[in-house]
């Protein structure tokens, strides 16, 4: 790959290619460049340009005239800039007239000092296409611009260009909101599809949860412009994410999901698990996807299934759009793949994900070119008034952090709302960033259709009853526009009530296909044949020649780059390593696998806070030039795949979701996200249940994201020592996840090679090591990673001890196993057995069976773990070692537990404590106070009798 730049153009302390957008110090401009006035402007300069403009109107040119009229002037362009950066608090956006918004003062004329002054001409330079205009003029546009029912939130943009674009589609008369006759019409059609649907659901599956849309119906054709005015700009697919609000009209109204289907699964057609597999999902978290066609041009949609957790499908929505970007060679330009979230007015300014969404917008490796929210903003949560929710004038203020236009528009005007769609699209496809649309509307009904929201809204409530639907409000403006006569909009209702009728009855007949999970990129994967296939290993070694070739490529410094001292002795090690065919370490084995598979043409996708250089400094897969900060990849040098790595934002819920989702797009390539410490992934714990756990059985979406989480109790501390092993363990069942607690560092190559290599996808989840990355026994030979060599669920001890001769076996997972190695050959116990369970779901009972068979003289089985007795393995492999035990012919004994007591913290803070438990629990594991009252025993009766 060769060095990278070291800087962005405008953002100094980055990295790489600029995705993101331009952070410049652009000056600002009193009339952002549209006339002759600017704040660097001196003021004789003014004097003059108002002297020139004055003689060309024929007016005054004497010098208190011109004076005058320059004071005019600036702050006639006071007025004008007070109305672009606050004129949206007077816009009429609340359908329902009960916002609280107050009108600044400053954007009154008196307040500027032209009460009265209606006809005065001022000089503007140009604004709205007047050289000269009258005060009243002039305030008229201002209001008809800025405070009808779109209100422009943009002079927050640093960025003139962007500024300049937004302004003159909002100031130019070109650009105001204008459809043709056919094109309100159609607006009209698709408000009434979003209407009547929602209310013929409402008829046929009476006090059936459908969190219905009813009130921002608006939103229908405004989405169909996305479609639509996307595909004219390039957009070849579209990606939706969204909660519950009005998710089922989505799905019929704008992706075009069969009625029929949606019925037949509203009748419990989809509850049954033998139609399509898996546990299944209530409807209103189904995804699907669909091809639709405007103006000759395809766009293929999909919306990704999503559980109740607001916006928690947000970063799964980007990460898959990264994937598909990348498909379809789009990550320079990103034009034909946009992303699009629906989000809830209180859970948008509520849900911390959606900062850490917008923080990812234009960061490196994780930019999709900017994404449209569209916030439905009901004006309510649950039952919380918005004054309770917030401590902001809109739900839409976070986006401001990172610089969004923001465009909120009222529900109750279809045009204004589509037009605003319009817009966006317009703006992302330009620019490359986010923009946000915030449509003010309401919610008719409760939260959901059973719900009484009089109890806690009375007041909105009673306005809400007695307020008109959209498409009657609108159809009696086209009406009144000529546009319509008064047969039209009935013939609609009645036309698409009868398609519903058909759709109904053709739902009761629909039988549904299995579902095809293994399509496009998936295609040649398929879900494990039956439940042994999900345990079963595939050869993972790679030939010698390769291997000798990556220890090239890992320990050779291009002559123009200079390394970090110490780095060099770890690229020495690594050679010496390579020569002697002895003493792999950890991260030399990962950078094997990586680079394997990469060569096998495979992509590899490492992404966490501190990934390039590993927490524990132990990976070094970028490697920085120490006398200009160039950066030299060595895996991403190879030919075939593609080798990525990218420290993230100091994120977990936001950047695990986004590989989950890259993870769910592209099977082909190894994703996956490392804690910077394991216990930190709780940070993310609502993907890891909702998703990663339970996303294959409720949506039928297979996934083989791999989690790395650095586990072990070294005296670090309650956050630096759990990466919560039971927590992953009890979300185990059906062969959903893989969690493994490996010691080896070619076990470690074979795992993650197994999970590329075999005909399906799982997830993975990895509690990988700290102490055991430089430990002197943790290390393999290159026989290990060459021949006929695989992943070993279970690892024998390492020191050779023949199976009959084993009174004792010490069943452990991770880090424990050397402690209690080296505790019992420095007290040279020659009956105790130390074996290693490195995958502990699936259970490897089978192999663990055939080991403990030959352990015909075996007394006891102990588990040994390091972390609290209410924390780790123990309450997950007790009965698992018993079911083996039995199977083996050891029926009856049980596994006893050595390890530490119950904790609510998992570890202790203190290092001397903690060495003190450490000893502990291998000792008795080991048996050894037990032994040593066993030994003086047999002392006591070998002594002679007194006489």
């Amino acid at each position: 790959m060769g060095k990278e730049p070291t800087d962005f153009p405008d953002m100094p302390h980055q990295d790489g290619p600029q995705e993101g957008p331009s952070w410049g110090n652009p000056r600002w401009p009193l009339n952002d460049g549209h006339g002759g006035f600017a704040d660097a402007m001196d003021p004789t300069d003014m004097l003059a340009a108002v002297a020139e403009a004055s003689a060309k109107a024929g007016k005054p040119t004497d010098a208190a005239s011109v004076e005058e009229a320059c004071r005019n002037s600036i702050q006639a362009m006071l007025l004008v800039r007070l109305y672009r950066v606050r004129g949206h608090l007077a816009a009429e956006l609340d359908p329902l007239g009960l916002s609280h918004l107050e009108e600044p003062e400053d954007l009154s004329l008196e307040w500027h000092g032209f009460a009265g002054k209606e006809d005065l001409e001022v000089f503007v330079g140009g604004v709205f296409g007047f050289e000269w205009a009258k005060v009243g003029e002039l305030y008229a546009a201002l209001r008809s611009t800025y405070c009808g029912h779109v209100g422009l939130e943009y002079m927050h943009i640093a960025d003139t260009e962007e500024r300049r674009f937004l302004q003159d589609k909002f100031e130019s008369p070109e650009e105001t909101i204008q459809f043709t006759p056919e094109g309100k019409r159609a607006i009209l059609q698709a408000v009434i599809r979003g209407e009547e649907y929602e209310k013929f659901l409402g008829k046929k599956y009476v006090g059936t949860k459908r969190f219905g849309l009813d009130g921002g119906e608006a939103m229908i054709p405004a989405l169909e412009a996305v479609i639509k005015y996307g595909g004219s700009t390039g957009v070849r697919e579209i990606i939706y994410g969204m909660a519950h609000r009005g998710r089922l009209n989505v799905l019929a109204n704008v992706m075009a999901k069969p009625y029929r289907v949606i019925f037949h699964e509203f009748s419990g057609g989809s509850a049954n698990p033998d139609d399509v597999g898996g546990s299944g999902d209530v409807k209103y978290h189904l995804g699907t996807s669909t091809d639709r066609e405007f103006d000759g041009i395809k766009v293929h949609m999909s919306l990704v299934p999503n559980p109740s957790h607001l916006e928690a499908v947000n970063p799964v929505v980007l990460g898959k759009t990264r994937a598909q970007q990348a498909f379809r060679d789009d990550l320079d330009n990103h034009e034909q793949v946009l992303p699009v979230l629906i989000h809830g007015d209180a859970a948008f300014a509520g849900q911390g994900v959606v900062w850490e969404c917008f923080g990812m917008s234009g960061v490196r490796g994780y930019s999709t070119g900017g994404c449209i929210h569209f916030v439905i903003n009901n004006q309510i949560g649950f039952t919380t008034s918005p004054k309770f929710a917030r401590s902001s004038p809109y739900p839409s203020d976070v986006a401001k952090g990172v610089q969004a236009p923001i465009l909120h528009v009222n529900g109750d005007d279809p045009e204004a709302v589509t037009f605003a769609c319009k817009l966006a699209i317009e703006y992302r496809q330009r620019f490359k960033r986010d923009i946000v649309i915030d449509m003010w509307c309401y919610r008719r009904f409760g939260h959901n259709e059973g719900d009484e929201p009089s109890f806690t809204q009375p007041l909105m409530y009673k306005e809400i009853r007695k307020h008109p639907r959209v498409s009657e409000l609108y159809s009696e403006r086209l009406k009144d526009e000529g546009v319509l006569d008064a047969g039209t909009a009935p013939a609609m209702r009645e036309e698409f009530i009868s398609l519903l009728d058909e759709e109904f009855e053709a739902g009761k007949s629909y039988k549904p296909n299995e579902v095809d999970w293994f399509a496009g990129r998936w295609s040649g994967l398929h879900k494990p044949a039956d439940p042994e296939t999900a345990r079963r290993n595939v050869d993972t070694a790679i030939p010698k020649k390769l291997f000798d070739s990556l220890g090239r490529t890992l320990t050779t410094v291009p002559d123009d780059h200079t390394v970090h001292k110490t780095l060099n002795r770890v690229l020495d090690a690594k050679r010496n390593m390579f020569e002697s065919g002895e003493g792999f370490d950890w991260a030399t084995a990962e950078a094997l696998a990586f680079g394997s598979l990469v060569t096998e043409g495979f992509g590899v996708r490492l992404s966490g806070q501190d990934s390039g250089r590993g927490t524990f400094s132990q990976r070094h897969a970028i490697w920085v030039d120490q006398n200009d900060e160039g950066k030299y990849i060595p895996l991403a040098t190879l030919p075939h795949g593609k080798f990525e790595v990218y420290d993230s934002t100091l994120s977990e819920f936001g950047v695990l979701g986004f590989e989950y989702g890259f993870a769910l797009a592209d099977p082909k390539t190894l994703v996956l996200w490392e804690a910077q410490f394991g216990d930190f992934a709780n940070g993310a714990q609502i993907m890891i249940d909702q998703f990663i756990a339970a996303g294959e059985v409720k949506w039928q979406r297979a996934n083989g994201l791999v989690m790395l989480l650095p586990h072990g109790y070294e005296g670090q501390g309650p956050e630096h020592s759990s990466a919560r092993l039971e927590r992953f363990l009890q979300l185990c069942a059906n062969d959903n996840i893989q969690v493994c607690n490996i010691t080896s560092p070619a076990n470690y190559f074979h795992v993650l090679r197994r999970q590329m290599m075999r005909p399906f996808r799982k997830p993975l989840v990895i509690m990988t090591p700290k102490s055991l990355l430089r430990h002197p026994s943790a290390k393999d030979d290159a026989a290990k990673f060459t021949g006929d060599s695989h992943f070993m669920r279970i690892l024998s001890d390492k020191t050779e001890i023949a199976d009959e001769k084993v009174r004792r076996l010490v069943l452990c997972s991770g880090k424990v196993a050397y402690d209690l190695m080296e505790k019992r050959d420095e007290e040279h116990v020659d009956d105790v057995s130390i074996v290693r369970i490195e995958q502990l779901y699936p259970f490897p009972g089978e192999p663990l069976a055939v080991r403990l068979k030959r352990m015909t003289n075996l007394e006891e089985v102990v588990w040994c773990q390091e972390e609290p007795h209410n924390n780790g393995a123990w309450f997950f492999v007790q009965n698992r070692i018993e079911d083996a035990l039995t199977a083996a012919g050891h029926k009856g004994m049980r596994p006893t537990y050595a390890g530490r007591e119950e904790a609510a913290s998992p570890a202790t803070g203190f290092a001397a404590r903690h060495q003190v438990q450490q000893e502990a629990l291998v000792s008795v594991a080991l048996g050894l106070s037990e032994r040593g009252k066993t030994n003086a025993k047999r002392k006591a009766r070998s002594k002679p009798s007194k006489a």
